[in-house]
């Protein structure tokens, strides 16, 4: 202050001597001046404006550092909270890729179809067995089966046919196809020798076997197409759970948990015992021990975290490709169900093929297809509540994958 006024004092005494000269001459008008005071006070000003500034930059740049800690909280939360969800919808969605690869449909669906098929079944009135007996008899040999051993020789050989051990150890459900080809190449083959199996009788015969041929074609269509669907389906989700394998690999190295080799194993087995100790609460456990690794007096580094730990960030940023694969999941799942319906409409075209052809009474085969309709809806419904998508789908909502972190 008192370099100040040192400084001040020669302006000061300009100023008197001014003032006095004007004074004494009336026609002299002072010019403006300065005085100390004013100059003081703007001094005085400035400093304060100075110190204003001061603080205003200090708060702005405190602010700065605070948002810049609230960024790295915010950004470690979300990828915090991203990869504990991920963890339970890893589990999850391998859990179901099993589930809907074992299913082709259900024991009492399968039994249902199963003796439709069945040359000896009588589920629609009839069997194929008598029934191809019955017609060798009345056509072929015109009811004259037992007249001479020639004949009762004849009908004794279509039963053999039928009854052969090679169409009764069929794995596919085409027997009674095999069987309509073999008893035509029989007769074929018999009307060589035997001039009273014209080829007028063998025409009648085969129209009539013809019928039951078409029934037969058409549920074994059904049930070809139905598994054809089936093993594409398998195979789909067996490519999934190979990109799901393949996506857990760097996800669990970023949480120090890295997959086992698989070996011999197939990949089922394999994420079938990794998934025993990759869990949720594990994930959680890897968090704590990651803060309490940061955490200097009370407070955890963040910004240290994140920077030490940059694969957090792309395993997060990755997530997108977890969620689509959830996605591809349910299309696969929902495919199912279309494979169920088709299947479904093509017995029942077969079973109406049945009573077109008078194979069958339409009472009979409207009560085969209302048995049919009921199984197939328990199916849906036994499958549904099995694998619960909603379970699936709620876990995957809670990953917040659209907001990727840099």
């Amino acid at each position: 202050m008192l370099k100040l006024i040192r400084w001040m004092m020669p302006l000061l005494l300009t100023g008197f001597v001014t003032m006095t000269a004007a004074a004494q001459d009336p026609e002299v008008k002072p010019p403006p001046v300065r005085t100390a005071d004013t100059t003081i006070k703007k001094i005085m000003d400035d400093l304060q404006r100075v110190a204003d500034s001061d603080k205003q930059n200090a708060k702005a740049i405190e602010q700065l550092s605070l948002g810049r800690e609230l960024d790295n909280i915010t950004k470690y939360d979300l990828i915090k909270n991203n990869l504990i969800q991920a963890s339970e919808t890893y589990y999850l969605l391998n859990k179901k890729i099993i589930d809907l690869k074992s299913r082709t449909t259900t024991s009492n669906l399968d039994v249902f179809i199963t003796s439709l098929n069945n040359p000896e079944s009588k589920e629609l009135g009839f069997s194929l067995s008598d029934r191809v007996v019955e017609l060798v008899e009345k056509i072929i040999l015109k009811g004259k089966s037992d007249k001479n051993e020639r004949n009762t020789k004849l009908v004794e050989s279509t039963k053999s046919i039928i009854n052969s051990p090679i169409f009764k150890s069929f794995t596919s459900l085409t027997p009674p196809l095999a069987i309509a080809s073999s008893v035509m190449n029989f007769l074929h083959s018999v009307s060589q020798s035997n001039k009273a199996i014209n080829h007028k009788l063998l025409q009648e015969f085969e129209k009539e076997l013809n019928k039951y041929v078409i029934y037969y074609t058409a549920l074994n269509d059904a049930n070809q197409k139905f598994e054809f669907g089936l093993n594409f389906n398998k195979d789909q989700l067996s490519l999934l759970q190979d990109n799901m394998y393949d996506h857990l690999a760097f996800t669990s190295n970023v949480l120090k948990m890295p997959l086992p080799a698989r070996g011999n194993k197939t990949i089922a087995e394999t994420l079938n015992e990794y998934f025993i100790d990759f869990r949720k609460d594990k994930v959680i456990d890897f968090f704590q021990k990651l803060e309490t690794q940061y955490t200097k007096n009370n407070k955890i580094n963040y910004e240290a975290l994140l920077r030490d730990n940059p694969n957090l960030k792309e395993a997060n940023n990755q997530l997108e490709d977890l969620v689509l694969q959830t996605k591809r999941f349910e299309n696969l799942y929902n495919e199912y169900f279309s494979l169920l319906d088709s299947y479904y409409t093509k017995v029942n075209h077969s079973l109406r093929l049945a009573q077109d052809n008078a194979l069958a009474e339409r009472p009979i085969v409207e009560a085969k297809q209302a048995e049919f309709r009921a199984l197939k809806d328990d199916a849906v419904k036994e499958i549904q509540a099995s694998i619960n998508m909603r379970e699936l789908t709620l876990n995957v909502d809670k990953i917040k994958y659209r907001y990727r972190i840099f």
